[in-house]
């Protein structure tokens, strides 16, 4: 199975994409992982559905070779890292690819949220974009350490 994180926004600073990479790294082979950067609609004097839309269009196209869609957002289901790992493991063993996604400073559209197979958020903290990508791929590392029975998660 292949994961992807489909993130709506512009580069990341250096030290974000160097953990990026660091976590993307350690992951198990069976299990890679890749960060796809969908650029974010010119802000100008467009409307804020104008804004979201057009990059819902970015985003389904990004989206078109994974079979499962997770959408991050602040009304997901909050998650322990050991719930993550049961909910990564239950998606391996039904097979295909799963993405993502993190929408841009407007947010997802919200027709794109109601086709998401799930919701999830990462914290009842505001996290930076950026620093979103990189708990999710830490949580994502610590979610197969957990599933291997790896000591990297230290539970109590």
């Amino acid at each position: 199975m292949r994961l992807g994180i489909l993130a709506v926004g512009h580069k990341l600073p250096e030290w974000v994409a160097k953990g990026c990479a660091e976590y993307t790294k350690r992951l198990p082979h069976e299990l890679p992982l890749s960060v796809v950067e969908v650029k974010p609609e010119p802000r100008g004097s467009k409307t804020r559905e104008q804004l979201l839309a057009a990059e819902k269009l970015r985003l389904q196209n990004a989206l078109q070779s994974f079979s499962r869609k997770v959408v991050l957002d602040e009304k997901g289901a909050d998650l322990t890292t050991l719930e993550l790992a049961r909910r990564l493991e239950g998606w391996m063993r039904e097979g295909g690819d799963t993405a993502f996604i993190i929408g841009g400073a407007d947010g997802i559209d919200e027709t794109l949220k109601r086709q998401a197979d799930d919701t999830i958020r990462l914290s009842s903290l505001t996290l930076p974009h950026a620093m979103a990508r990189l708990v999710l791929c830490e949580q994502l590392y610590r979610a197969a350490s957990v599933i291997k029975n790896h000591p990297y998660h230290r539970e109590g």
